[in-house]
């Protein structure tokens, strides 16, 4: 499975899911990877290819199998249940 998290450095909300995706990481052995797409040409492509209109913005979650995105701030229950959906 593969789980992304595209956030802007400063963001705020991106700042308020940072221990949340910490606590996915440690508590469901998930790897999330992380991109930073305000500082960063490369990711913010990425971003693009993978978000596609669906969200625009960051923070943004993208799952690249189900295709399960998550635009912006969300409780730890929607992350994780986001994560783990099969």
């Amino acid at each position: 499975m593969a789980l992304v998290e595209f956030y802007g450095d400063g963001c705020p909300h991106c700042k308020n899911m940072a221990p949340l995706v910490e606590q996915l990481q440690r508590e469901e052995g998930v790897i999330v990877e992380q991109y930073e797409v305000w500082n960063n040409e490369e990711n913010a492509k990425k971003m693009a290819d993978c978000d596609k209109g669906l969200c625009g913005g960051v923070p943004f979650f993208c799952n690249t199998e189900t295709r399960a995105f998550i635009c912006g701030g969300v409780s730890y229950e929607d992350l994780k249940a986001w994560a783990t959906r099969k």
